[in-house]
């Protein structure tokens, strides 16, 4: 497929004036696409997770008894972390080998444990930090991928799409392309893209410019990395007219996510992919208003009973921590701290601390 990338790249229409601002076209003629993308899909191989979120996975799996749906949704979360998971899962020997789409059977194939020691090599970056490399791009990244994500599952779930836990790693990987785009050329995508607003806007100005867009490389870097085809396809297709139903759920969502940041779609577009889901316009109109809301657990109205110093030690509990850690940080006594806890138990008719942790979260007071 690199090869395939290479020939189709090797033939670009001349740069307009206004994208040869960005780019070394020295460097451009002497090396050619080939070479700039594949050293692209090299330097992919060291795209970093946000700290924050290799952190929270790995109090999660060290955790004594690891809840498998929690370590599922930390990695489904960033997009380095479904990348690596993913790559492992499908290189294992099982009957599922090459076959991996989706996180909970990437996860299943390698045990927390295998999480664990995989997470502690992954790099990461800091949003306060900038890397050397990368500088911003991966923050921008990941709060599209992430935007995309939720939409593109609103998406299946009022579709009832059987394949939801593979939507959710299409959509988070569906720019992967961008990133090996924005590290072969200096300028993209700000001097690629121009004057265009929207997201086929942009594509086309990709082809236009390069002669290649970012969907067709995000396809052969998935394909690089040895996952399944289906997935490959879904990200490589997500911009077509002709789009299966995983790449046109991806695409709806994509759609959705740069109309909840309030950026420029096509209404026409939209309302054809949507046609094309059998999705009705009241339906879709449901998914935009409910993009500004979180889902899940609702805003608590009720007051909280607990005490400030008993939010601060309940908090902590949730967070796995054992008596001595919290006592420790919040430099209290053990006992003062069992104190709490039984007073916190009290109070919300909980019986053990589990419980306790799961009314106050659900009412939205840690």
């Amino acid at each position: 497929m690199e090869t395939t990338i290479a020939t189709e790249a090797r033939k670009p229409r001349p740069l307009t004036p206004q994208a040869a601002v960005g780019l070394d076209v020295r460097q451009r003629h002497n090396e050619g696409h080939g070479r700039r993308l594949t050293a692209a899909f090299e330097a992919l191989e060291a795209f970093p997770a946000l700290a924050e979120s290799r952190n929270r996975l790995l109090r999660l799996v060290r955790e004594e008894q690891p809840s498998v749906g929690d370590v599922v949704q930390a990695v489904e979360s960033d997009v380095a972390l479904v990348i690596a998971v993913l790559r492992i899962a499908n290189r294992a020997r099982s009957p599922k080998k090459g076959k991996v789409a989706a996180i909970p059977e990437a996860v299943a194939i390698l045990t927390p444990g295998g999480v664990e020691a995989l997470a502690s090599r992954t790099q990461v970056y800091d949003f306060f930090e900038r890397t050397p490399v990368w500088d911003a791009a991966p923050e921008r990244f990941r709060l599209h991928a992430v935007a995309t994500q939720r939409a593109a599952d609103n998406v299946a779930r009022v579709l009832e799409y059987k394949d939801r836990n593979e939507i959710l790693v299409s959509a988070l990987l569906h720019d992967i392309g961008k990133l090996v785009l924005a590290h072969a050329y200096p300028g993209y995508p700000r001097h690629i893209h121009g004057s265009a607003r929207t997201p086929e806007e942009r594509v086309h100005q990709e082809r236009r410019e390069l002669g290649v867009d970012h969907a067709t490389v995000g396809g052969v870097l998935a394909r690089r990395w040895g996952l399944p085809g289906r997935l490959a396809s879904a990200i490589e297709r997500h911009h077509s007219d002709d789009a299966p139903t995983e790449a046109a759920i991806v695409r709806l969502g994509d759609m959705l996510a740069h109309y909840g940041h309030g950026t420029a779609v096509d209404p026409k577009q939209m309302s054809i992919v949507a046609r094309s889901l059998d999705l009705t316009m009241d339906q879709l109109r449901g998914v935009m208003y409910e993009l500004p809301y979180p889902n899940g657990d609702r805003r608590s109205v009720e007051p909280c009973p607990l005490s400030t110093r008993e939010v601060e030690v309940l908090r902590r509990l949730r967070d796995g921590k054992v008596y001595k850690q919290i006592a420790l940080e919040l430099e209290l006594s053990t006992s003062t701290v069992r104190t709490h806890l039984h007073n916190t138990y009290a109070k919300l008719g909980a019986v053990d601390r589990a419980q306790a942790v799961l009314i106050a979260t659900q009412r939205g007071w840690i």
